[in-house]
């Protein structure tokens, strides 16, 4: 024990010594570059308390206010401003955030400096922001809750696999105003490396659309036409981490010191053997270990997901005013939704596993606060692929929000396993856990995306329903990819690691559910099966609390992309089953009676429609409801005295529900479905 208490001790000097070392440059900077500019800083003081609105229209709101501090209760705190008069709103917005916003900002860096820079980074978004963003944001804070409505319907897509770039999807539009869309989920469209991106979340240039799906300007008009026609745009914004090619890593690969200190570098293995003990891996069978060496700096750099991306550092407060000035400079671009990538990781701290700390919750809260002060019509949509009770954090709380939504990923993922095991237990008790949450926990619920299908089911639950977790992850994934006798889907293995007997899932919609086999075999009865299937999983997933999405494709059966493994760029990466070219010659035949691909066109109609249900309005009460049979799912949503109780069969056999009465909710009531039906009852 003494031993190991001493490793650590050392550990710890060594961590402590860098730390010195670093501060120490800094502090020597700041000196210097405080002894060259003390004349210029106290004439710019002087003006910021005597002449503020004296400023150039070249430079308005684009430099912060740096007014006299002034002490209470023990904490420093910047006082709010003049600005110009044009700044007025954003003076508003900000006068109410103010004072949380620094706290945090100073309970994790305490630097004043790098605080005033984070404010005038935001006076300079809110004073670019052109008039039309600027009046939306008028109308959203009028309508704080928009992307709750009933009538939202989304879809998410690769632009290059969809249209070729950005502006050949602009002539699309009226492709996805048939489907009623409100909301478009672009995959990461930011300038990135080529092949090594990772699907695009290894970004070089988070300022900037990459080269091959068009310009900024491109971006921006795209955001126009699509706002014109009443569908918010969603992109990616990933936060964890940047390429290997960005410009910060090529200084610190170039020996930059001030670089180096924005990712997580260190001489030798000590430190990252350190974080090694607690940190799990990302991906231990295709991406082992949380380090890579590089050669030209000789150092190993913290890389938890692939080795071309590099984790950032937000213990540097340059790194997050740098990641804050992006996100505003894209939604002046147009953009109103942010998915926030990998959100849970962003945070470093040894003797942590790095992942959930109290530190995550701060950048988000912070990010946030931004938002609503620069550009309020945006809103957060977080990537959390964590247990159910860590999910309720990431909304912060009614006081203090923090994502807007987030990904139903456990929602998904027990889709897929009530389906396969025809049984519904587990599926149910996730959804009734995810209703008990606050009301400002709000859901995007979907069955495919451009990821894998990952089998984080409720190991707890598994086994107090006597369900063995190891044995029935292993029947799902084998299920999925039709190695199980009886199985009806043709799907693929994503990182399977013979140790552990781990292993995810790829595939469509569409595939997974037997439309593929069916059409490879010519079995006509399995094919209308699969389509009821595949029906039954859309309506059920978009019965449930949040707003429905859909993968690109799943509206006209989309099946796998086979091609992929003739493809040298991407054959390593079987997630590019599912991330294959959108099919226009199928989608052309979405209006031709009889074909699969207006039965699956006809279908979502018949979806968005149920969704027009008042019972359906972000406020109404949604509940589980027992129907004392395994393969049937119940859930009830009652609004202003109006009830609608939605009925799906898992089964490919006929079954019968009951459900028990209950004062103000429903009379007793029995129902017979037919294999795989979905069954709406009015009360």
């Amino acid at each position: 024990m003494a031993q190991s208490n001493q490793s650590a001790q050392a550990v710890e000097s060594v961590e402590k010594t860098e730390v010195a070392k670093k501060a120490a440059k800094t502090a020597s900077t700041r000196a210097a570059k405080t002894a060259t500019t003390s004349t210029a800083t106290k004439t710019t003081a002087t003006k910021r308390t005597t002449s503020r609105t004296a400023r150039t229209t070249a430079t308005k709101a684009t430099t912060a206010v740096r007014s006299a501090r002034t002490s209470k209760a023990a904490a420093t705190k910047s006082a709010t401003a003049k600005r110009p008069a044009s700044s007025a709103v954003f003076n508003a917005r900000l006068a109410a955030h103010q004072d949380e916003l620094e706290q945090l900002f100073m309970s994790l860096y305490n630097d004043h400096d790098a605080f005033d820079a984070l404010v005038a980074s935001m006076a300079a978004a809110y004073a670019d922001r052109p008039a039309d963003l600027k009046r939306l944001d008028k109308t959203r804070e009028q309508d704080p809750g928009w992307y709750k409505r009933g009538d939202m319907f989304g879809m998410t897509m690769y632009t290059d696999l969809f249209a070729g770039d950005l502006k050949k999807l602009a002539d699309k539009i009226p492709y996805l105003k048939e489907q009623k869309l409100t909301y478009l989920h672009l995959m990461p469209l930011l300038d990135m490396p080529h092949p090594n991106n990772d699907g695009g979340y290894a970004v070089q240039d988070f300022d900037t659309v990459d080269p091959k799906l068009g310009t900024n300007e491109d971006l921006a008009a795209l955001a126009k036409k699509l706002r014109r026609a009443g569908i918010s745009l969603c992109i990616d914004f990933v936060m964890n981490h940047t390429a290997s090619t960005h410009r910060w890593a090529k200084a610190a690969e170039a020996g930059d010191p001030e670089y180096q200190d924005y990712y997580f570098c260190y001489p030798d293995r000590t430190i990252p053997d350190r974080y090694d003990r607690d940190v799990p891996q990302v991906f231990p069978n295709t991406a082992p270990g949380n380090f890579t060496w590089n050669e030209k700096m000789n150092k190993w750099v913290m890389t938890q997901f692939y080795p071309f991306q590099w984790d950032l550092n937000y213990r540097n407060p340059k790194v997050l005013v740098a990641m804050m000035g992006s996100v505003m400079r894209l939604a002046n671009l147009g953009v109103e939704v942010f998915r926030i990538d990998a959100v849970p990781y962003i945070w470093k701290q040894l003797g942590t596993n790095c992942r959930n700390l109290p530190q995550v919750h701060t950048i988000v809260r912070m990010l946030r606060i931004i938002l609503e002060c620069v550009c309020p019509a945006v809103v957060l949509k977080g990537e959390v692929v964590m247990a159910p009770k860590e999910l309720a954090a990431y909304f912060g709380t009614p006081e203090a929000p923090e994502c807007h939504m987030l990904y139903n990923v456990s929602i998904m993922v027990n889709l897929w396993s009530a389906l396969a095991s025809r049984d519904v237990r587990l599926l149910k008790n996730q959804i009734d856990k995810l209703n008990s949450l606050p009301e400002n926990c709000w859901f995007v619920n979907y069955l495919r995306c451009h990821d894998d299908i990952g089998w984080g089911l409720d190991e707890d639950v598994e086994r107090y329903l006597d369900i063995d977790p190891l044995k029935h992850k292993e029947f799902l994934y084998h299920f999925y990819e039709g190695a199980t006798p009886g199985s009806w889907s043709m799907g693929e293995l994503y990182n399977y690691d013979e140790a552990t007997r781990d292993a995810r899932s790829c595939g469509t919609t569409a595939s997974l559910c037997g439309i593929e086999k069916a059409i490879i075999t010519h079995d006509k009865p399995l094919l209308e099966t699969s389509v009821d299937r595949d029906l039954m999983m859309h309506h059920a997933m978009s019965f449930l609390r949040g707003f429905p999405m859909l993968n690109c494709g799943d509206e006209i059966a989309q099946l796998n992309g086979w091609d992929y493994k003739e493809d040298p760029d991407r054959v390593e990466d079987s997630r590019n089953l599912h991330r294959s070219k959108f099919d226009w010659t199928k989608a052309a035949l979405r209006k031709k009676s009889g074909t699969l691909q207006n039965q699956l066109w006809k279908g979502m109609e018949d979806l968005r429609a149920m969704r027009n249900d008042p019972c359906f309005a972000p406020d109404a009460w949604v509940s589980t409801w027992d129907t004392f049979n395994d393969s049937v799912l119940a859930v009830i949503r009652q609004h202003e005295g109006k009830t609608l109780v939605g009925l799906f069969n898992f089964s490919p056999d006929p079954q019968h529900a009951h459900l028990n009465a209950c004062n103000g909710i429903l009379n007793a009531m029995d129902a017979d479905l037919q294999p795989y039906e979905s069954q709406l009852i009015h009360l």
